[in-house]
């Protein structure tokens, strides 16, 4: 019976954690179907979710920590999809009022859902890590996948080099998380995979409800392709180097 409980537990933390990204796709998908009198679609888009964050501040499901780090991921995700965009790797095709360089100003609370959730998960499972490898690796192991993603265009794509990095930099890294009065631990690179996977998942609801599309699915909607599985792993390690360091910082600054 105990580890169905644990179980529940464990379920309840995840999906409260998922508020916001769950809070994005519904808006998506509710979006397809009803017509917003008035205003463009997008624009809608932004204004509910700006909405969403303020109602999670106000109830304290989100601290502003939370928040400061949620419009950092913003801004670095809003950066990502303008250069995206401006190659031609996906597009954003209904109009909107909201839109810098044809990208629309929702689609950076995307790439911020996922610092949402890794920073309600931690508070939530009380996380800890063991074997991190510090700020400069981390950072610098961080700054090269993230200006990857920018240079593949015109040089040889190294994700799969820096896939093998990040299995070498974080191979003593685990992940502490605590369910009522029991810890747990897990790999920090397994962690890396199974987030990626599920916002690989997220993301094919997201193309099917019209969020944006990529090239092959401007005439029928299918998978993305499983490729965008590795792009998102390797995402998740720049929002979890990124939040686990700003823990780490906070909690020297707490100990002084």
């Amino acid at each position: 019976m105990k580890p169905i409980i644990q179980l529940l537990h464990f379920g309840y933390h995840q999906a409260m954690s998922c508020i916001f990204p769950v809070a994005i796709f519904g808006t998506l998908a509710l979006s397809s179907v009803f017509q917003f009198p008035y205003i463009y679609r997008y624009d809608a888009i932004l204004l509910i979710l700006l909405a969403i964050q303020c109602i999670m501040l106000r109830s304290g499901l989100e601290t502003w920590d939370e928040i400061k780090v949620i419009c950092l991921f913003h801004l670095i995700g809003l950066m990502l999809e303008i250069y995206k965009v401006h190659m031609g790797s996906w597009s954003y095709p209904e109009p909107g009022y909201t839109k810098i360089l044809g990208v629309p100003l929702y689609s950076g609370f995307m790439y911020a859902s996922v610092a949402s959730f890794m920073c309600q998960i931690w508070r939530r499972l009380r996380m800890d890590m063991t074997g991190w490898p510090g700020m400069v690796p981390s950072f610098l192991l961080g700054g090269a996948i993230y200006l990857n993603f920018f240079t593949h265009h015109f040089i040889p794509d190294f994700r799969w080099w820096l896939t093998a990095l990040v299995f070498i930099v974080f191979w003593k890294t685990w992940i502490i998380y605590r369910v009522r009065s029991a810890t747990y631990r897990m790999p920090l690179s397994l962690a890396f995979i199974i987030v990626g996977f599920f916002i690989w998942l997220a993301e094919n609801i997201a193309t099917f409800f019209n969020g944006w599309k990529y090239p092959d699915q401007h005439d029928s909607w299918q998978l993305v392709s499983f490729s965008k599985i590795s792009s998102w792993f390797l995402l998740v390690i720049i929002s979890v180097i990124i939040v686990a360091q700003l823990k780490y910082v906070k909690a020297n600054r707490a100990v002084k």
